[in-house]
């Protein structure tokens, strides 16, 4: 579908990317308001961030924009943090609280129902094949799933966002071995703060395939966009800041590549 870019290495590794998408198809676009068309909640250069740093790795990214569908939620609308504020499947909020769409426009069920079977379960059947493909290959498979957010945004956390915001919903999804390598890594980074665990646990995707008694781990990388990137538009990638972060991300990967159970 040409809306799926998947890119297949050999190695147990798979990489996420489920918010770097711009695309909106014009019978959505035509429902968003001036907010809804800024676009601003876009994991802005994630895809461009991650780029060449390792060799032979599987990759699955999504051309659609989350205001479209998340294909980072459940698709059936749970919450994934009951009593906090957070966006739905089908958004109709920004991070910020903001109306994204023209009154009266929001999708009903059916339109949720039809978004659903044209991107969030394609997104989800390239992934689970990918990641099958790698177990089938290894006896094991890590999918890790490439996220980043704005740094400050009240509306869903207080305060300033740590720099690596490592997700496995509470040691569920994933080894411990293979938490203590990423976290490690964070930890080491000078200059940069770090959460395991925090306000971002793993997202739909880190826990519904994160299944180590299964041979299947992920974990769940958000990054703070100031890391990276100009926080406010035009949401310019900032090589500067880039450069000094990519070193970390390829040692993260690189150790998840040469990870093996014990």
């Amino acid at each position: 579908m040409s809306f799926l870019e998947v890119t297949r290495g050999q190695s147990p590794l798979v990489l996420g990317l489920p918010h770097t998408g711009t695309d909106v198809p014009s019978d959505v676009a035509e429902s968003l308001n001036e907010t809804g068309l800024a676009l601003a909640d876009t994991d802005w250069h994630i895809h461009a961030l991650y780029a060449g740093l390792v060799g032979d790795v599987t990759t699955v990214r999504t051309t659609i924009h989350r205001y479209v569908i998340d294909v980072n939620r459940d698709p059936e609308g749970a919450s994934l943090y009951p009593g906090q504020n957070t966006t739905s499947l089908c958004p109709v909020t920004d991070f910020d609280g903001l109306p994204i769409l023209k009154k009266g426009a929001e999708p009903d069920a059916a339109e949720i129902a039809r978004r659903r079977e044209a991107y969030h379960a394609p997104y989800h059947a390239a992934l689970a094949e990918e990641l099958e493909r790698v177990r089938n290959i290894h006896g094991f498979a890590v999918l890790y799933d490439c996220h980043s957010i704005r740094s400050e945004i009240p509306f869903l956390f207080e305060g300033v966002l740590p720099d690596f915001n490592v997700g496995t919903d509470a040691g569920r999804t994933c080894a411990p071995q293979i938490e203590a390598l990423v976290v490690g890594t964070c930890e080491a980074a000078d200059g940069y703060s770090s959460i395991l665990n925090g306000r971002f646990k793993g997202g739909w995707t880190t826990r519904h395939y994160g299944r180590p008694g299964e041979c299947l781990h992920a974990i769940q990388m958000e990054l703070a966009q100031s890391t990276y990137m100009q926080e406010s538009p035009p949401w310019d990638y900032a090589p500067d800041r880039a450069n000094r972060l990519r070193p970390h991300l390829k040692t993260i990967l690189d150790d998840l590549i040469r990870w093996r159970p014990e």
